[in-house]
């Protein structure tokens, strides 16, 4: 009877054990989020695919987790908080450049029209929560979220696309700059309180 060599046997005992964070760091580490799939991701992870579908269906659920802990990792700890709505803001979107850009592809993935996530609907509820405490109409500061979202993601995306526009976008801190000072959004020919 022979015997497999050391390296090709199976290891007695349980099999790798997949998390919620292991796999989205095994995700956020894996080059361009754009082109991942999810027979990758399983590789990166030792797992067969099946395993991994188990724990995300689909890449739909993939980016569910993702954003999830995207959401996390912006957000700040403590909420916006009446006239101090500007610096927070300022805070959210600093962290979104960082995060976002630290995982090449998912900018771009993210400008794109797509079904949004829970996730995001928590980043949306805080920063509508920064507008409406500072005394903003709540049409008014859902728009104000969708300019500010909508902005900001935009701008990394350019920034992301090597082929695209990003040397000729302005810098960071004066496009976020001019975009929270014009903020919140105002009915049109209505003054600036």
């Amino acid at each position: 009877m022979s015997r497999l060599p050391s390296t090709t046997r199976q290891r007695p005992g349980r099999p790798a054990q997949i998390s919620r964070e292991r796999i989205v760091d095994a995700a956020l580490s894996a080059g361009n989020l754009d082109t991942l799939t999810m027979r990758e991701l399983a590789g990166r992870l030792g797992v067969t695919h099946g395993a991994l579908y188990r724990w995300v269906t689909n890449r739909d659920r993939l980016f569910d987790l993702i954003n999830e802990v995207m959401v996390e990792r912006i957000l700040p700890p403590d909420g916006p908080r009446g006239g101090h709505w500007r610096p927070w803001l300022a805070r959210v979107a600093w962290a979104m450049h960082d995060q976002f850009l630290a995982v090449p592809g998912y900018a771009t993935r993210t400008s794109r029209p797509h079904r949004h996530s829970p996730s995001f609907g928590r980043l949306r509820e805080e920063v509508v929560t920064a507008f409406t405490n500072a005394g903003v109409r709540p049409e008014l500061a859902e728009q104000s979220w969708y300019i500010f979202i909508t902005s900001v993601v935009s701008w990394l995306a350019v920034q992301e696309n090597p082929l695209g526009l990003g040397h000729d976008a302005p810098r960071f801190e004066l496009f976020i700059d001019t975009l929270i000072r014009g903020l919140p959004a105002r009915e049109p020919g209505t003054e600036r309180p």
